[in-house]
């Protein structure tokens, strides 16, 4: 979409882009092309199915929105911007596209659930151009939720989407986070100047996929976590020094169940990859 075209738009609603929003619409085709493909519908190479049901947050002017609307049964897009959900309720009633439902809600304040629900569907994807605050609490939440979608490919800032994708010796919370939950994969970095208003930084589109069955059982997912967030606590510190002030384990004794499973009691939490933290929790 041109960028005169998006401004006229905006214009005649008297409508000004929100930076705490993260509102930066996509103007470039070719990345939209790469969305669409990534998630798998139906005019993709590797197919989808036109039941397919499509979740997708902060639509903005709808840019994305209106090519998944050929593509699949129902899409129902979430925007917090009150101003621009009119705006897309409009553009969406000029074309007469009847598959689309705008709901103004904040996707971390409600419960999607509820939208699936109505839709009598448990099979879905998520496909957004997120604003940028929101990439890490929306990935996590909906991967440690009990409906996980079956795929998300989500536009996100080029450097969070290394972090997510990291592996020994950059990993981070949110990568092993992320990793134990889903395997995802970098399909394409995307240029600043793809979008309008431009934003300070590149992005990627990222291709989350969940794990068909859980690494740990439920009990133990919460102490998992707890391991992880405490093996992260002080970047700089040895993974025995966190360990052992966070679960008052005396470090000699730490020091002999790390070696145990071939683990340096000296290396940082940056060091270790997600199966090294699955051999830890089940040590401790």
């Amino acid at each position: 979409m041109k960028i005169s075209s998006i401004s006229k738009q905006l214009k005649q609603c008297g409508f000004k882009p929100l930076k705490r929003l993260g509102q930066n619409f996509l103007i470039d085709e070719n990345v939209l092309r790469k969305i669409i493909e990534a998630a798998d519908l139906p005019a993709s190479p590797s197919g989808g199915s036109p039941e397919d049901v499509v979740l997708e947050i902060g639509p903005g002017l709808g840019i994305l929105t209106l090519e998944l609307a050929k593509k699949v049964k129902k899409v129902i897009a979430v925007e917090k911007d009150e101003r621009m959900c009119e705006i897309l309720k409009n553009i969406l009633n000029d074309k007469n596209i009847k598959n689309v439902e705008v709901i103004n809600q904040d996707i971390l304040k409600t419960d999607p659930q509820l939208y699936l629900d109505r839709e009598k569907v448990t099979d879905y994807k998520i496909v957004a151009n997120i604003p940028y605050y929101l990439t890490s609490p929306l990935i996590r939440r909906f991967l440690e939720t009990g409906y996980k979608p079956n795929l998300m490919v989500l536009m996100v800032q080029k450097e969070v989407a290394q972090r997510i994708i990291a592996k020994p010796p950059h990993m981070n919370l949110l990568a092993t986070s992320v990793q134990f939950y889903a395997e995802p994969k970098i399909i394409s970095y995307v240029s600043k100047k793809s979008f309008w208003p431009i934003p300070k930084v590149d992005s990627a589109i990222i291709k989350i996929i969940p794990r068909k069955s859980a690494l740990l059982s439920a009990p133990i997912c919460d102490k998992f976590f707890e391991l992880v967030r405490a093996g992260f606590s002080s970047k700089r510190k040895m993974l025995i020094n966190n360990l052992s002030r966070k679960f008052k384990i005396e470090k000699e004794k730490l020091k002999n169940l790390l070696e145990e499973i071939n683990i340096n009691p000296r290396v940082r939490a940056e060091n270790l990859s997600l199966d090294d933290w699955l051999r830890v929790i089940h040590i401790l």
